[in-house]
């Protein structure tokens, strides 16, 4: 069974008054395998950051449903949805969300608190991941005293402490210099081959080009969808350009 599951998703916004309807996704249908690498790509407005509010329980679709272990996430009481996103997501913002009042140990542990874990058991998992993405000796610092790359790492650390079914990471590199996003990417590339699920919304053809799946959105529906098999990433650089390059032109699949 698939880890995340979605079927025939849409999504029509209404206007205040009632006057105009705008279908931001219309008939969205894929699915994500356990230990699977997925980059979503397209033009802005495709509705691909629809999706991604849609699958991380931000958003309800207007029609459609998602199951995410088998459990729709419509039948997710509303009390219950902040509970169910900390217990089974990981999030990373292109902006990082952290905190400036807290440290980046405050920040990372900020998941942990909310579930009422103990001190213990909450250092006892930072050590590995902090260690791993070489940010154990910033622990103590401000996010406003570190880089955009430690701060980003700092982000991923709280993502994944709590040991998410899936780590939902909206543009993740768009607020790095080329050489942190390289290493956000490699961080990515081996917890993947860890066995995290990760599923990306990206601009960049270099981000998604890391990744073993990449699907296209546009005009709120999938339009196409690339796997790595045995490519490169160079090989898979070329293929995405291509396949941008053919949205950009309105051409068909």
């Amino acid at each position: 069974m698939a880890l995340l599951e979605a079927t025939n998703v849409q999504k029509i916004y209404t206007t205040r008054f009632g006057g105009n309807r705008v279908q931001a996704l219309s008939r969205v249908s894929f699915s994500v395998e356990q230990g699977e690498y997925v980059a979503i790509m397209g033009e802005s407005g495709s509705g691909k950051t629809t999706l991604l509010n849609i699958l991380a329980a931000l958003d309800r679709p207007t029609g459609g449903q998602v199951l995410l272990g088998g459990k729709s996430l419509s039948g997710v009481k509303e009390k219950e949805l902040a509970a169910f996103r900390r217990n089974n997501l990981g999030f990373v913002f292109q902006d990082f969300n952290l905190l400036d009042t807290f440290t980046l140990k405050d920040n990372i542990f900020l998941p942990l608190v909310l579930g009422g874990k103990a001190y213990g058991e909450m250092e006892k998992r930072l050590q590995p991941i902090a260690g791993r993405l070489n940010i154990l000796e910033i622990l103590e610092k401000y996010p406003y005293e570190v880089s955009g790359g430690q701060k980003q790492r700092a982000a991923v650390a709280r993502a994944l402490i709590t040991s998410p079914r899936l780590v939902l990471a909206d543009e993740p590199t768009g607020a790095l210099d080329s050489k942190a996003a390289d290493g956000l990417l490699d961080i990515f590339h081996d917890i993947n081959e860890d066995g995290q699920t990760i599923l990306m919304v990206t601009h960049s053809v270099r981000a998604a080009s890391r990744a073993g799946r990449v699907m296209f959105i546009k005009d709120g529906e999938v339009f196409h969808q690339i796997y790595r098999g045995n490519s490169t990433s160079e090989q898979l650089y070329q293929k995405i350009s291509d396949t941008l390059t053919l949205l950009a032109m309105g051409g068909n699949r």
